[in-house]
């Protein structure tokens, strides 16, 4: 369980449209095999210490020809933001993926500072 030092707690979220590979024969519309893509993500402000982020697909297309796989995650977080990775494999074709995220953690008191 993560503790946080104070009551300042700040929560930022969005959705990011991944892909729309349908549009243009991308490789997850077209392809085989293993795949991925990432997106970074940039916070609105800075986090005093590294948040927990949680991602979902909000929104996904897939072809019914075959089986639907995926797998997305928060990788590489900083305080500044993260990177959505989203990974499919096999015979799947994935038309287009949006995923939302949130992000909770320690945010900075604006009368603090430092001396040195």
């Amino acid at each position: 369980m993560k503790r946080l030092r104070n009551h300042l707690v700040g929560v930022d979220q969005g959705d990011v449209v991944l892909f729309s590979d349908f549009e243009h024969d991308g490789d997850m519309w077209t392809g085989d095999g293993p795949r991925v893509t990432r997106a970074h993500v940039q916070f609105s402000e800075a986090f005093r210490a590294f948040p927990s982020v949680r991602v979902s697909i909000s929104m996904w297309d897939m072809s019914n020809a075959a089986n639907a796989r995926a797998d997305v995650q928060a990788e590489d977080v900083t305080l500044e933001g993260f990177a959505i990775v989203f990974r499919t494999w096999g015979d799947t074709k994935v038309a287009r993926v949006r995923v939302s995220w949130q992000a909770i953690g320690e945010v900075p008191h604006g009368d603090e500072w430092e001396l040195y």
